[in-house]
């Protein structure tokens, strides 16, 4: 019998307390749906949702004095589970949706097309792939504009027309702000300018950080300093009786050289029987050859070992990665699900340096079970 981690993954709180049932308890309480509010958030006329990319939990308590505003929220504050996988197009789609993964069909950083042969970067949209086809659900901001609730989203210019923000942020007037003094000043207007209102802002430098150097590293406490201020400045500046929420889409946790196993190694048998290797290196979707699936997840569990947690893709659906398990993952959402996953424990990865030089190469990463990665705090100042 292969080896498997010692501890138990972080199962998604689907239906209780994960990102998906904050954003549907949000719109629920602008709108008066007692019904949709699973997390019993106060009603409210005008709600600010300000997302940090990249700030877990752990992290934030970790690092008290330089996050000091946020860390006091954080102390006494109800944690919400990412979904599965902890990255960032998951999570800003069941932000976007409040729906988990498993119903909104985005399901990691890189998905196999079904019958193309070929895998879906969320982060890097192919032109040829129709962001509403993908992920045609409606999102919060559209469910809120029908609602007569004035939806906008304050962010990089950058992403104004990505595939991303298309699939699960559409519906919300999109103003662009490429620093964290506009980000701020630009979030504040966009609430105080009608009676109703749902404004969500994103800031995402402090999960850049975390990749390029680590979390815990200098550069990753001075950024989490200006991302504690940008928190304080709206805070502070909100209009009277606006509530404002502060999240995050995932954690993260740093990976040393000696705690990756590489799939393009010449020694492994990892590719053996794989057509695809998709996710990312704490979180993997494996792709097996018609045929191979079964010998492709005994390869894996026996080389991962105590290292991952592996299961088939119908082991993940039943167990509730990617949805509760109540939810019904059509067929066709399913087929971008891996043959064979792979969470990573501890800090391991399982990197691919020939096919992903540049993800393989980060420091800090994420996508997998860990307390680290799956806890983000859902902070709310008192007014």
């Amino acid at each position: 019998m292969a080896r498997e981690p010692r501890t138990s993954p972080i199962v998604p709180s689907y239906g209780e307390s994960s990102l998906a049932d904050l954003s549907a308890s949000i719109l629920a309480s602008l709108t008066g749906n007692p019904a949709g509010n699973v997390l019993g958030l106060p009603e409210a006329a005008r709600v600010c949702l300000l997302i940090i990319d990249g700030l877990g939990l752990e992290q934030l308590r970790a690092h008290q004095a330089a996050a000091p505003f946020l860390a006091e929220l954080a102390f006494n504050s109800r944690p919400l589970t990412a979904g599965c996988p902890s990255t960032t197009v998951a999570s800003l789609a069941s932000l976007g949706t409040g729906v988990p993964p498993a119903l909104h069909g985005m399901l990691g950083y890189q998905v196999a097309v079904p019958g193309e042969g070929r895998l879906l970067n969320g982060l890097r949209w192919p032109k040829d792939i129709d962001p509403l086809a993908w992920q045609p659900r409606p999102t919060i901001f559209e469910r809120a504009a029908q609602a007569g609730v004035p939806a906008v989203l304050v962010s990089p210019a950058a992403y104004a027309h990505s595939g991303l923000t298309t699939a699960a942020l559409r519906g919300a007037e999109y103003r662009a702000a490429d620093s964290l003094g506009a980000l701020a000043a630009l979030t504040c207007a966009a609430v105080g300018e009608s009676d109703r209102a749902l404004v969500a802002g994103y800031h995402g430098d402090l999960d850049n950080c975390g990749h390029r150097y680590g979390v815990a590293s200098p550069a990753w406490e001075y950024q989490l300093s200006h991302v504690d201020r940008l928190a304080e400045q709206i805070a502070g500046n909100l209009p009277y009786g606006a509530v404002l929420y502060v999240t995050a889409d995932h954690g993260m946790v740093n990976v040393g050289p000696d705690d990756r196993i590489d799939v393009d190694a010449e020694d492994t048998p990892l590719r053996d029987g794989v057509t695809l290797l998709g996710g990312e290196a704490r979180f993997r979707h494996v792709y097996a050859a018609d045929g191979a699936a079964d010998s492709v997840l005994a390869t894996w569990r026996e080389v991962l070992g105590e290292r991952a947690w592996v299961l088939s893709r119908e082991e993940a659906i039943k167990e509730g990665w990617f949805g509760p398990p109540s939810a019904a993952v059509s067929d066709a959402l399913a087929a971008r699900i891996g043959d064979v996953v792979a969470a990573c424990a501890g800090n391991w990865a399982v990197v691919a340096s020939q096919a992903e030089p540049l993800e393989s190469g980060l420091l800090g990463m994420h996508g997998s079970l860990t307390p680290a990665e799956q806890l983000v705090p859902m902070l709310s100042p008192a007014r």
